[in-house]
């Protein structure tokens, strides 16, 4: 087992980390790098820092959020922590039960 699987099992241990967390972190990043889901002829601008989001966190959530555009969320967990930069790491651990909001932010995109 690598150093960052164990490092990412303790993290889950001690900060309650579920699966649907990292799926929620998905569906967020897939709205950062685009708030229109692909929608032709729309466009969308999103600032961001209003939703507590840090111009370092929404880069590296545009990044995953490109490189997973059309993925189903159920990524496996430690894939998705190891594309994490530690700042945004920091910020899912403080924000993992508030990410579902971001999809009620875009209800027309909501697929819930």
């Amino acid at each position: 087992m690598s150093q960052e699987h164990e490092e990412l099992l303790h993290i889950q241990q001690i900060s309650n980390l579920k699966p649907r967390h990292f799926a929620d972190l998905v569906r967020a990043a897939q709205l950062i790098f685009d708030p229109t889901a692909g929608i032709v002829g729309s466009h969308v601008v999103v600032n961001w820092q209003e939703f507590g989001i840090p111009d370092e966190v929404e880069s590296n959530l545009k990044l995953l959020g490109q490189q997973y555009r059309y993925a189903c969320p159920d990524i496996p967990s430690a894939i998705i922590w190891s594309q994490l930069t530690p700042a945004t790491r920091n910020w899912f651990l403080e924000n993992k039960d508030e990410l579902w909001k971001f999809e009620e932010a875009f209800p027309p995109l909501d697929e819930d």
